[in-house]
């Protein structure tokens, strides 16, 4: 007979053995919560034995978005979701790395008798977080040692004098786009009346990054080519002028895309009237379809929901730039905006859904009626948005679409009408 089939009567008895053990101590507590309770005299009682220190708390490290890049945690700033933070024991060991959570927390459980602890003694801990390339902490304290000292009578058994100060991280700002080969048709003097922007058009397009109205910087954007810029801390706004593609914008605190610059394409004029939608009212619960007519459009695939709606959703928390709601392409499938009467389409903020789809490609149409006025296609991120601005003058329809089907979200998509 096999030694296997011996040996299987044992294990079973053993298994019955624990389980009643396990059962028979569950009753022994809760008689014992009972007897407590049955007592009206320990309903309120104030509590004269501060031995016990047995829960369970989460020392957390809480990381924002830095909206102002000023190292201060403060009312436009917002909690980021996703960023991993990493826990080192006195022995410099990593015992724990979670990312942070939709409200922009990475928690580690610390007690000193719960096994669900990774913070179980007293002593030296060192919290990192990671950032991510190219970004900066702008409170240069990526990385916080924190000293745990043993308390009796705590919730836990262990605290800390201070806890972890918030980390802001900002991206690198860049502007990126596409010059087109009829960069050169259109001669003429630009009369750009926003400050700082009256260069002398001679056909060539040319950039220039404004702070405070002034020009801080210029260079020259070869026709037939894309660009990438990388912008300054303190730039507020840029302007292109030359070969027929005027543009002028004020910066976000996110890379700007400007897609493909033609003097085909007819584009918005500098004082055109602005309107913003930021889908929170559409609805004023945590989901809902976005209905045809909303905001005098007809609606395609696209869902408004609260930024903290899906759990460890980095992408709808990390792309909400004002208020609470997002839009998203449903399914990852391709969505649509529209309207029989053209209209300006001036910009809109774009994200990732998810850190797995960290890079997934974007592609936006715009029609004017059959004509595809604007087809322009790059790289998402979950931790920021993308802050697209072709300033098209005139269309009807926009098709919104990923390259693999993730989903895409939306927010602050603003239209001129």
């Amino acid at each position: 007979m096999n030694a296997a089939y011996l040996w299987l009567p044992v294990l079973l008895a053993t298994v019955v053995l624990l389980a009643g053990i396990t059962w028979l101590a569950s009753r022994a507590r809760a008689r014992r919560k009972a007897a407590r309770r049955a007592d009206p005299g320990n309903d309120y009682a104030i509590r004269t034995d501060w031995a016990d220190g047995g829960g369970i708390l989460n020392y957390s490290s809480f990381v924002y978005f830095d909206v102002d890049r000023d190292g201060e945690y403060g009312v436009g700033d917002r909690p980021m979701a996703g960023i991993m933070v990493r826990l080192q024991d006195e022995a410099g060991k990593v015992v724990m790395a979670t990312r942070t959570n939709n409200a922009g927390f990475a928690n580690f459980p610390m007690s000193m008798k719960s096994r669900k602890a990774v913070i179980r003694a007293a002593g030296d801990w060192r919290f990192s977080v990671s950032v991510p390339p190219g970004w900066r902490a702008t409170g240069a304290n990526e990385v916080q040692a924190r000293h745990i000292d043993h308390m009796p009578g705590s919730p836990t058994g262990l605290v800390s004098r201070e806890m972890l100060s918030p980390v802001g991280l900002a991206p690198p700002r860049s502007l990126a786009g596409w010059i087109s080969d009829d960069a050169h048709s259109t001669r003429r003097i630009s009369d750009d009346a926003r400050p700082g922007g009256r260069i002398r058009d001679d056909g060539t397009p040319t950039l220039a990054v404004l702070r405070d109205g002034a020009v801080v910087e210029t260079r020259t954007l070869p026709p037939g080519a894309a660009f990438r810029v990388d912008l300054p801390e303190d730039a507020d706004a840029f302007s292109i002028t030359g070969g027929g593609l005027d543009r002028w914008l004020a910066l976000s605190p996110y890379p700007v895309d400007l897609g493909l610059l033609s003097s085909r394409t007819d584009r918005l004029a500098s004082d055109a009237v602005l309107e913003t939608i930021d889908f929170d009212d559409v609805t004023g619960r945590t989901f809902r379809k976005i209905p045809s007519g909303h905001a005098g459009l007809s609606w395609r695939n696209l869902n408004a929901m609260a930024r903290d709606y899906t759990k460890d959703s980095q992408g709808y928390v990390n792309g909400n730039v004002s208020g609470d709601h997002v839009a998203y392409t449903s399914s990852g499938l391709p969505a649509e905006f529209s309207c029989d009467r053209p209209f300006g389409f001036h910009s809109v903020m774009l994200t990732a859904a998810w850190l797995s789809s960290e890079g997934e490609v974007a592609l936006i149409e715009s029609w004017l009626g059959d004509q595809l006025v604007a087809s322009d296609h790059f790289a998402l991120s979950a931790l920021t948005p993308v802050h697209y601005a072709p300033m098209l003058r005139a269309v009807t329809r926009v098709r919104l679409s990923t390259t693999h089907r993730w989903q895409l979200v939306l927010d602050d998509l603003v239209l001129a009408r």
